[in-house]
């Protein structure tokens, strides 16, 4: 993903009470499916005489998912004609489905940017190492950028400190900077956190990750400890995604909230190094790096400095700017001052003018399915009768490619106050898959949305399912990691891998197929022969899970053991 820092608060978390049942387990999945898959619809030529029926369906969902992720929006960039494009699109949208304006009587909430441009792109990390000097080359070896929005920076002959995971983490009693000075250094880290280094069911969270395993909070806390440089060491496992990924996210302009939205320290230099130049430069201070990487996965581990300085000029072209949040709503019909928030982003990484051929990164998958799906379910509400008797609030949120900035910027300026938000459902990249017989959870066991989407679940002959890969953080990687820290109870799930036709091994080549060959590339694109079945009916479950909670009189809670559930209590108090 395109991103630059997300601010970490995560000692997060939950509301008042609730009569709804605890997170469920997943149980054995049905023998038989509910229905035999239906052939996926040809979406009209001209989507503008759709006649879109109120349902949530494939013919309507397949309109609405090949126009946003058409040409005619060169890849929803935001600050760009795709920008204008889209917003306008989803507003109309919004509103011929029935919706009122959502942002205190408008339709669009203006989200304050700064874009920070590398200017230099030949620029390489410089390394006194040893006897002699190593360089690194832009995206071949590394990619780096300012964080600090400073058109100059230097960094010149910093010491190197290897400081493992880089994670200060009190309640886990584990500190990698414990006793060190990093004032002017540069760190370097590793991706995930310890409980997946040592693959420890006890430490942190085992294999899944925490937010201390997050690239993001890594450039936080480097910040926070005052060094001047951080380097992540890439690796395909531990990050989840391989180096091509990396690269074309850090590629292009990079965007931030301003220093008024939020001021906590920020780095003047922050990248990611292949694993290869990290062991190429560990080798040549006289350190073996697989060891080193081994003793950062045990309590008691110490940092150790590298007899080698970095130096690096960065010049980048700073511009403010804004893009758009676009925001309906359905007023509540007996609780309208309590709120329902379902959430996607419509914003993906626009076009590259260096491709060979196809140069547009449509983003069919990520995330025009989400916005489609938004739409979809926006206009359900709209026309089911009774109306909702909560509020329930639909943001196209923007910039989530950059570090899931909309998001943010929504969640400190609601239209509906956050301790008064009684659940976010969030539809990010959902999955363009023949039907599965499962709905796959991500962070499975945070919070009682769990057992609601169990009960929708199963009203279809379905089952819910942990995710297949908890390591790879995909809780803190999509817009409901934003309501989640304000404690906002949040659920993220689409359909699995379970299909019903060829199970488990058709699912995991699929899934597969799509993250080595379209995710983050021009080729996720739309086609007429893509399976809707699967994604029609998890939008037809999470909506079910949405008008139960507008419904109902009680709050769905965080679970005990959630790191998100303490600010929720606080924030309910009277």
């Amino acid at each position: 993903m395109r991103q630059l820092i997300l601010t970490a608060s995560i000692a997060l978390a939950l509301a008042a009470c609730s009569d709804t049942p605890p997170p469920a387990q997943p149980t054995a999945a049905p023998a038989a499916p509910a229905a035999a898959p239906a052939a996926p619809p040809a979406a009209p030529a001209d989507a503008d005489k759709h006649a879109f029926s109120g349902e949530i369906n494939a013919a309507d969902f397949a309109v609405r998912l090949k126009k946003l992720a058409s040409d005619e929006f060169e890849g929803r960039e935001p600050g760009t004609l795709g920008e204008r494009l889209t917003t306008t699109y989803i507003k109309d949208q919004f509103e011929r489905a029935g919706l009122k304006p959502g942002n205190n009587g408008s339709w669009f909430q203006s989200v304050p940017t700064v874009e920070i441009a590398l200017q230099n792109t030949d620029v390489t990390l410089d390394l006194a190492v040893g006897d002699g000097t190593e360089k690194l080359a832009y995206k071949k070896d590394m990619v780096i950028g300012n964080l600090s929005a400073k058109p100059e920076v230097t960094v010149k002959d910093s010491d190197i400190v290897f400081v493992g995971y880089g994670v200060n983490a009190p309640e886990q009693k584990w500190n990698d900077y414990e006793g060190l000075d990093v004032k002017g250094k540069t760190v370097v880290v590793l991706v995930n956190d310890p409980g997946f280094g040592n693959n420890d069911a006890e430490l942190f969270k085992g294999r899944a990750m925490t937010y201390y395993g997050r690239w993001t909070y890594k450039f936080e806390e480097a910040a926070r400890q005052g060094a001047a440089a951080a380097l992540i060491v890439h690796e395909t496992e531990g990050a989840g995604y391989g180096w091509g990924v990396v690269e074309n996210s850090w590629s292009g302009p990079q965007f931030d909230l301003p220093a008024s939205e939020d001021p906590a320290p920020r780095l003047d230099a922050a990248g990611w190094i292949q694993r290869d130049a990290a062991v190429n430069l560990f080798k040549k201070a006289g350190l073996d790096f697989n060891e080193l990487r081994k003793s950062a996965d045990v309590r008691g581990f110490k940092p150790q400095p590298l007899k080698a300085k970095l130096s690096v000029t960065l010049k980048s072209s700073i511009k403010s700017g804004s893009s758009d949040n676009v925001v309906g709503m359905i007023a509540g019909s007996a609780h309208p001052d309590e709120a329902v928030v379902y959430s996607a982003h419509w914003d993906h990484l626009g076009k590259d003018p260096t491709l060979q051929g196809d140069q547009i990164y449509n983003g069919a998958v990520d995330n025009a399915t989400g916005v489609a799906g938004l739409i979809e379910i926006a206009e359900a509400f709209a026309k089911q009768n009774p109306p909702p008797q909560r509020t329930v609030i639909f943001t196209a949120v923007t910039l989530e490619e950059s570090g899931l900035l909309g998001s943010r910027y929504y969640a400190t300026h609601p239209p509906v106050a956050m301790n008064k938000t009684v659940a976010n459902i969030n539809m990010d990249a959902m999955a363009l898959v023949p039907a599965a017989r499962n709905l796959a959870v991500v962070g499975y066991g945070q919070s009682e949305l769990d057992g609601y989407l169990k009960d929708a679940a199963a009203a279809q002959n379905r089952v819910i399912t942990p995710e297949e890969s908890p390591e790879k953080g995909h809780f803190f990687r999509s817009d409901h990691f934003n309501f989640a820290r304000k404690g906002v109870p949040a659920l993220y799930a689409k359909g699995g891998t379970d299909l019903i036709n060829g199970g488990e091994a058709a699912g995991r080549a699929a899934f597969e197929d799509y993250g080595k060959n379209r995710y983050h590339q021009a080729a996720d694109e739309y086609r007429d022969d893509m399976p809707l079945d699967g994604v029609v009916a998890d939008l037809q479950a999470l909506y079910a899970v949405g008008k139960r909670v507008a419904d109902e009189t009680t709050w769905p809670q965080w679970a005990a053991d959630s790191e998100f559930k303490a600010i929720r209590d606080a924030s309910r108090k009277p």
